[in-house]
C-alpha cells in the first residue's frame, strides 16, 4: 500500500478518535451534572457526532478499498470479523450493564463489521460506489430510504430499545461515506491536499492505527474517572 495514503488515513482516523474522546468526555461530564448540555437535540453536538462518524466511515471505506485492491483478502476478512465481532459484543454487553433501557445493539463497531462485508460488493467499482452513495444520500434526505420496517419487525423479538439507544449507526445514510471513501481511493485521491509528516500528525497517526483498542478502553476509563470524582464529591 502507498505509505502516503496509509499515513493520510491513519491521521484522519486519529483526528476522529481525538474528537470522539472529547465527545464522550463531554457526555460523561453531562451525565454526572458537571456541565449542562443537551447532546441529543443540540445542533452543535449533533453536528459534532456527524463529523466523527463521517470521518471514521470514510477512512474505513478507504482502508477497505486499499486492502482488497488486488483481490479480496479473505484472511484479512476473517481476522477483521473476529476482532470486530468480539469488540461489538463487548460494547453491547457493557452498554447493557450500564444503560439497560438504552443499550447499544447496532453502534459504530457493529456497523463497521456489517459494512466491511457489504462493501466487498463494491471493491474495484468506484463509479458504482459513488452513484450508490449519492442514491443513498438523496433517498435518505427525501425520506423514502430507511430501515424502519426492519426495526418494527425485529425490535420485539430481540427486546431492542424502542425510542433511544446510546449509539445507533443506521445503514442509511451511513453506508454512503464508506462508498465515498472507496471512490476516493480509486478515483479521487488527487483531490485531497498533501499531508506533511509532523509531530502532531505522527501522534494522530498512532491513534489512528490503534483506534479500535482506544475506542474500547477510553470510555470505561473516562466514565470511571468521572464516576469516582462524583462519588468523592470533587
Amino acid at each position: 500500500m502507498n505509505k502516503q495514503r496509509l499515513h493520510y488515513i491513519d491521521v484522519t482516523r486519529g483526528f476522529a478518535v481525538a474528537l470522539m474522546i472529547i465527545y464522550h468526555f463531554s457526555f460523561d461530564l453531562n451525565n454526572f451534572s458537571y456541565i449542562q448540555i443537551d447532546m441529543d437535540t443540540s445542533l452543535f453536538w449533533q453536528g459534532f457526532r456527524v463529523i466523527i462518524v463521517t470521518l471514521f466511515l470514510t477512512t474505513m471505506g478507504m482502508s477497505l478499498a486499499l486492502t482488497h485492491n488486488k483481490g479480496i483478502c479473505w484472511t484479512c476478512m476473517k481476522k477483521r470479523t473476529i476482532f470486530l465481532g468480539i469488540a461489538s459484543i463487548l460494547v453491547s454487553v457493557g452498554s447493557y450493564l450500564n444503560f439497560p433501557q438504552t443499550w447499544i445493539y447496532f453502534g459504530i463497531l457493529h456497523f463497521i463489521l456489517f459494512a466491511s462485508w457489504l462493501g466487498l460488493l463494491f471493491v474495484g467499482k468506484p463509479w458504482l460506489s459513488l452513484i450508490t452513495a449519492l442514491i443513498i444520500l438523496v433517498g435518505y434526505w427525501a425520506g423514502w430510504l430507511h430501515t424502519r420496517a426492519l426495526f418494527n419487525l425485529v425490535y420485539q423479538p430481540l427486546h431492542l430499545p424502542v425510542r433511544y439507544t446510546e449509539d445507533m449507526v443506521n445503514v442509511f445514510p451511513w453506508f454512503a461515506p464508506v462508498l465515498i471513501g472507496m471512490f476516493i481511493v480509486a478515483k479521487g485521491w488527487h483531490l485531497l491536499p498533501h499531508l506533511k509528516t509532523s509531530a502532531i500528525s505522527t501522534k494522530l497517526s498512532f491513534m489512528g492505527r490503534h483506534s479500535l483498542i482506544i475506542y474500547l478502553i477510553h470510555q470505561p476509563i473516562l466514565f470511571g474517572m468521572t464516576l469516582l470524582a462524583f462519588k468523592l464529591g470533587v
